[in-house]
């Protein structure tokens, strides 16, 4: 395990640099376009963008990396992702932060599908659950510490822009002069979407559920802080404390889900994060600190939502099904992510900024409904047959699935580069 961290600090630290500097980029997109004016509706069309060019990328980065090799790929894309980002400080347009916005995600997509990869390639199958632990850790953490980031400048400048850039510039430096050799390609053929649902009816509506919600926080989150009042310490707190929440629930939610019915602590925690995100709507105009606290609640009973559901479809698929059955999960939950901040964004120019909650409640009492509905429809995974619960960022590519413990050497077809 020691010589497999060794040969993988470089990734592992190109990783940390760039989830730093993407989870910066969606929190000072939301609060410049507000201050240039942008309405609520344009910045929800700006951040789907995102996800749209995310989904694209997932599909397309396969055939480039076995023809160019991971190493082309992943310093391309980190190229384009930095020069993306500064065309936003350069342009002050809608339709361009759009455009620039689709292009982050498709070269994001491209960086995590090499990055993923790669991990998987340098992964011995006993240590796959913790290479896999490291990497969620780092990648949560990197986007906690992006939020922080915001307060180094005045959201009016350029100085955000251009140390993002540096950052996705400078991960480079490590990965590109590694020693380490270069890995097999593990591409991936997501099972279908009929299959999957006729498999766990439960996995593919809570992927798209959880993908509506995250997307609307990930995308309008930063919009609504700052027009509640928040100052620029504020918001990288409101949002800071959603991603600490998620990142200290995540590991007693799910040893709970290992202990009983899967979808029974599925429906609890998905009713109890609509009664947070109801309260929080209670208490948005009136005091900041406990909305806070709410906010903190919410992201730790919603963020861990993803990984139960990908656990309960695991429940339900072979061994030999899973990597296709999770690489359908991450692409639901982007489609899901997609049209998560354009409903938000209505829901915001329909009830005010309140909408946000209002948007993020209904969601989460949806997917109570037919979370309930499939309960009482049909009986639950004997405990014994329950697969183990694996945490699972939401913010990564379909070849994460490969990572997993559980992944078989019957699903991925290896291709040598």
């Amino acid at each position: 395990m020691i010589t497999q961290l060794y040969t993988l600090w470089a990734l592992f630290f190109g990783i940390a640099l760039i989830t730093i500097g993407n989870g910066l980029q969606g929190t000072i997109l939301g609060v410049r376009g507000t201050m240039e004016g942008f309405s609520v509706g344009t910045l929800g069309f700006i951040m789907s963008s995102y996800y749209l060019g995310f989904l694209l990328g997932s599909f397309y980065v396969q055939k480039l990396i076995l023809k160019v090799g991971h190493i082309r790929v992943f310093a391309a894309f980190a190229s384009v992702a930095s020069i993306s980002i500064l065309g936003h400080s350069l342009i002050f347009d809608p339709l361009s932060w759009g455009l620039f916005r689709l292009i982050s995600g498709f070269s994001f997509a491209g960086i995590f599908v090499v990055a993923e990869s790669w991990l998987n390639d340098q992964s011995q199958n006993e240590d796959r659950g913790k290479i896999l632990s490291i990497y969620m850790a780092i990648n949560h953490g990197g986007f906690l510490i992006g939020q922080l980031f915001l307060n180094l400048a005045h959201p009016g400048g350029f100085t955000h822009f251009i140390l993002i850039s540096i950052l996705l510039s400078f991960a480079l430096i490590p990965i590109l002069v590694t020693a380490s050799p270069f890995p097999s390609f593990n591409s991936y053929q997501p099972m279908s979407v009929s299959e999957l649902y006729h498999n766990s009816p439960t996995a593919l509506v809570g992927g798209i559920c959880v993908g509506v919600a995250h997307g609307c926080v990930w995308g309008l989150g930063p919009v609504y802080a700052f027009k509640s009042g928040f100052d620029v310490y504020g918001v990288s707190i409101f949002m800071g404390v959603f991603l600490l929440g998620g990142f200290i629930f995540q590991w007693p939610i799910g040893m709970l889900s290992d202990k009983f019915d899967r979808r029974s602590v599925l429906f609890r925690v998905v009713w109890s994060a609509a009664i947070f995100a109801l309260a929080c709507s209670f208490f948005s105009e009136t005091n900041s600190d406990l909305l806070l606290f709410l906010m903190f609640v919410f992201g730790g009973l919603s963020l861990p939502l993803y990984s139960l559901c990908i656990a309960h479809a695991n429940d339900k698929l072979d061994r030999s099904q899973m990597v296709s059955g999770s690489s359908t999960m991450v692409l639901m939950y982007g489609c899901g992510a997609l049209f998560g901040p354009l409903l938000g964004s209505l829901s915001m120019e329909l009830f005010g900024r309140i909408g946000f909650f209002y948007q993020l409640t209904f969601v989460h009492i949806i997917l109570g409904i037919f979370v309930f509905a499939r309960i009482k429809k049909s009986a639950p995974v004997p405990l014994v047959e329950q697969e183990e619960f694996i945490p699972v960022p939401s913010t990564t590519s379909p070849m994460v699935s490969n990572l997993a413990p559980n992944a078989t050497d019957e699903s991925p077809e290896s291709t040598n580069e």
